[in-house]
């Protein structure tokens, strides 16, 4: 994972995830192009309902007659009709804390939500939205979703964490760097910045007060 090659981050939380056997896994397709509709997804996750998250003109872009969703419990009925759409696969649920066996892909699902009192209706901790832990070949990937330091994300162990440090509806970059440090992977990536909320500063901000022992990725596309 020396340098992350594996890994591309789009706008907002979009990620892609390819494993050593080729397995494609997306997080929250979002804004991508006409170029970059590759079909290619084995595995899209998606960790909540707003737009910019479940989108499923994006989802149906890198989706595929091969492609299975997964999805918070939650979000039923809106990814069920999602999946009959683009004839998906395989459709599966998650709560908290559960774990999910997929086409060689652990998966493990973490509670995301806010708990600063200004953000406590944006991503209610009662809307059973996710973040998850993916295994890719002996990696763990934490893709932290939309989200602040939680009791229930406080402890995840992961090699490589996806952390939101946008401010508004998510950690701002000092409280994300806290979170980092909190949970101290190997490497972190910043996500949900630059676009609809957050500037791109925000990563300089953030990676000042990463813990030196953690290496800050920059993997932003446009």
């Amino acid at each position: 994972m020396a340098d992350l090659e594996n890994v591309r981050v789009f706008t907002q939380s979009a990620i892609r995830i390819q494993s050593e056997k080729g397995t494609v896994i997306y997080l929250d397709p979002f804004h991508l192009t006409d170029g970059e509709a590759a079909h290619d997804a084995d595995i899209v996750l998606i960790t909540h309902a707003h737009y910019d998250h479940c989108s499923p003109d994006d989802i149906a872009r890198v989706a595929g007659k091969h492609t299975e969703l997964v999805a918070p419990k939650s979000m039923e009925p809106e990814v069920s009709g999602i999946a009959d759409a683009i004839g998906a696969a395989g459709l599966h649920f998650m709560q908290a804390g559960g774990h999910l066996e997929l086409r060689g892909i652990a998966i493990d699902a973490v509670g995301a939500y806010n708990v600063e009192p200004e953000r406590l209706g944006m991503h209610p901790r009662a809307n059973g939205w996710l973040g998850y832990v993916l295994t890719v070949d002996s990696v763990r990937f934490y893709a932290a979703g939309d989200t602040d330091q939680n009791p229930d994300n406080e402890h995840v162990v992961c090699d490589v964490a996806f952390v939101p440090i946008g401010g508004t509806y998510t950690c701002d970059p000092h409280q994300a760097a806290a979170f980092a440090n909190t949970l101290h992977p190997r490497a972190v990536v910043p996500i949900h910045y630059g676009s609809i909320v957050g500037s791109m500063s925000d990563f300089d901000a953030f990676a000042a007060e990463v813990d030196p022992a953690i290496r800050v990725v920059r993997k932003l596309e446009w």
